[in-house]
């Protein structure tokens, strides 16, 4: 499942619980893409604390969108996520070296408002 929370208007803020649907990703991708519309960077903000997998379907669609956006990716220019799981923590590493416009950092739990403040920063892009 996947949560907008409130956040400032130039961010995109998800809380990922359990599975993610294919359902679940077209409804972030929509908000995603009418925040894009209005905004020319935003921030990234995903509390992953209960993130536990994604279905195939949904890694599909995922896929799909990333290919039909390549260049999306320099209109985020600071990408926070939320999580204890190693796994993911090495996966915003690797994220913030390949993507050269992008400042990924992993934040742990208990750092969720700090999180969405550095999210929040709006560096040049």
């Amino acid at each position: 499942m996947i949560e907008t929370l409130k956040s400032p208007d130039h961010v995109l803020a998800y809380r990922l619980d359990g599975v993610m649907t294919a359902e679940d990703y077209d409804v972030a991708a929509r908000a995603l893409e009418h925040k894009l519309k209005s905004h020319r960077h935003l921030g990234l903000y995903a509390d992953m604390t209960d993130f536990k997998t994604m279905t195939a379907e949904a890694l599909v669609h995922d896929l799909k969108f990333h290919m039909s956006h390549l260049g999306l990716w320099k209109r985020f220019p600071r990408i926070a996520i939320v999580t204890d799981e190693p796994w993911l923590k090495a996966m915003v590493s690797v994220m913030g070296a390949i993507l050269p416009h992008v400042e990924a950092k992993a934040f742990a739990p208990a750092e969720k408002e700090v999180a969405l403040a550095w999210a929040s920063v709006m560096v040049d892009a």
